[in-house]
């Protein structure tokens, strides 16, 4: 996870998503609150293709069917891909849930 200071905090990070992170993720207790913004799911975060496609289905589930993590996915390059962050997934969320 990236040591610097997220570069995008326009919106403070929604707790309900950084729950979901670091369940699908299997992190320890308190990792949630070292998450920024600016952290990149593949080169921050190390969540590889399984962890994505769980983290997709539980995004849906719990907050409907705009936060669409697979369809996002499915529109991009491999450079896209690897630059994937937490704000990209937090902008497909609804801006008052999870705060």
């Amino acid at each position: 996870m990236p040591d610097r200071e997220p570069t995008c905090p326009d919106r403070p990070l929604n707790r309900a998503l950084a729950a979901l992170l670091t369940e699908v993720a299997g992190a320890p207790p308190g990792w949630e609150l070292r998450l920024t913004p600016d952290a990149r799911l593949d080169g921050d975060l190390l969540l590889d293709e399984c962890e994505l496609a769980e983290l997709a289905a539980r995004l849906t589930e719990r907050f409907g069917p705009a936060a669409d993590l697979a369809g996002l996915r499915a529109g991009l390059d491999l450079a896209a891909l690897e630059a994937l962050t937490v704000a990209d997934l937090q902008a497909l969320l609804p801006e008052e849930d999870g705060r």
